[in-house]
Order: structure tokens, then sequence, then C-alpha cells
């Protein structure tokens, strides 16, 4: 089902900012020390151009370590880190941290981790556009938001974030949420596409095996054709060699349908 040159997609979106974000990102949610070297390093060898870290996940070194030391240029790598938002009042600091640590000049895209209390949201967005007219970010995100709160920070700034990040899978497939999104020139990122049990369902497995494929290359081709970006992780070189292997085949719009079903 995959061998050790992997075919990657090479599908690309273009955020607010102008930059290109891959489709096809890794995850490094849960994954610290030399796990998080070893594991980045396996995904910078399989091909993938996109990191996805956090400030709260303790692996913001690690990261950079294996990014440094990958002999990838920093510029072909779209790295992504994330802002706590009881960090308030302190964001600047939060990310100048994290270029620290994760050795380079800037991010391309910085995301406030999750909706904080009261005016906590509007007050980490104007320090996001701030962070990212000085050039220590080439793009300003959200994640865990919903549509009311994305039209929250725009008001305030007249500025919508370039993307958010949600939970998002076959399981919690939401046409609404898509809509939502594509109207407002957000571009939808899914994590935790291969958890809640999307790798044993029935529909998923069976459309796997007829295709001669893996669960989790299909959640990941589900994800690629409805141009949503995806950021699986694992710590395993096989499988995250074979969840970048996604580029050689495509899902029938029967199949596709199918999927999208599953979220109902």
């Amino acid at each position: 089902m995959t061998n050790d040159a992997p075919q990657l997609p090479d599908q690309t979106l273009t955020l607010s900012g102008g930059s290109r974000i891959p489709l096809l990102g890794f995850g490094t949610w849960q994954i610290t020390g030399e796990d998080a070297v070893r594991s980045t390093a396996a995904a910078l060898e399989a091909g993938y151009r996109h990191l996805d870290t956090a400030t709260v996940y303790g692996n913001e070194g690690e990261v950079g370590k294996a990014l440094a030391e990958s002999g990838v240029a920093r510029d072909d790598v779209f790295v992504t880190t994330k802002c706590p938002p009881d960090n308030v009042g302190k964001e600047l600091d939060t990310l100048k941290k994290s270029l620290e640590l994760l050795q380079t000049d800037h991010v391309d895209l910085w995301l406030i981790h999750w909706p904080g209390d009261g005016s906590a949201n509007t007050d980490l967005w104007k320090a996001f556009i701030e962070a990212r007219d000085a050039g220590l970010t080439k793009e300003i995100g959200v994640s865990n938001f919903d549509a009311a709160l994305l039209d929250e920070v725009k008001e305030a700034t007249g500025e919508a974030p370039a993307i958010n990040q949600i939970r998002w899978s076959p399981l919690l497939f939401d046409g609404q949420t898509v809509l939502e999104h594509r109207d407002r020139n957000v571009v939808l990122e899914g994590y935790s596409a291969l958890r809640g049990g999307t790798l044993d369902h029935p529909s998923i497995v069976e459309i796997a095996e007829r295709l001669d494929r893996t669960p989790a290359q299909v959640i990941i081709r589900w994800h690629l054709q409805h141009e949503i970006v995806v950021i699986p992780k694992s710590v395993n070189a096989d499988r995250i060699r074979s969840n970048a292997d996604v580029g050689g085949f495509e899902l029938s719009a029967e199949d596709m349908a199918t999927l999208d079903g599953l979220g109902g």
C-alpha cells in the first residue's frame, strides 16, 4: 500500500495574506521529547512541507531542531504555531519565545489556539495583526472558533482570520460549517481526522479495502478533495510515509458523498 517514496499531493491553498499553505501537513499534538524530533524528521524526509505545533504542545524546540537539522530550506516549509488565549497581554513575548525555540525569525501562520473569555479574542487579534505587520508571522488565524467568533474579531478590526483550525473528520462533516467558512474567505483546517473511530468505521474501511488503500489515506484524501487542510500525526515512520502517500488516487463522487453522509 505504500513504499519508501510516497506520492505526495501537491495541492496548496492561497491564504488571505498571499501565502500558499500545503493542504497536507504534519501534526505534532501530544508528541514530545525525542519522539517529536524523530517524527518531525521522518515527516520532512517523507516530503511533508507543512508542520503544525503550538506553545502548549511543549515541543516547539524539538520541531525546530528537526527542521534545522533536516537539510530542507526553511522557506520551503510552512510552519504553524499557536498562542493560548491565557497569554493575552503578552502575545508578542509568546511568539518571540516560539520563534526562538523553532530557530526561525518568523512563522508562516500563528493561531489563537482556542477562544478566550470576554474581550480576550479581540485583544489577542489586535496583537496578532501587529505581529504580522512586524513580520514575525506571515499569516494569522484562529482555532476552535465558530462563525460568530470569526465575525466578532473581524468586526472589531476589519480583518478576518486567514484560517480556522477545528476538529474535523468524515464523522464530523457539516456542510453548513464548510459554507460559513467559504462565505467568509476563511480556510478550514481540520485536526484529529484519524481519531474518534474514523479508522474503524465500516464505510471508511470498505472504501479503503476496495481501493487497496488504508483508512487513514481515504480520510486524508477526502479532506484534500474538499480543499480542507489536514494535519495527520503519528510517531511511526512507516505510517507517516503512508499518510503522505495520497497523491496517486482519487475518491469517486459516490465515495465522497458516502463519507460526507457519515457526518449526519
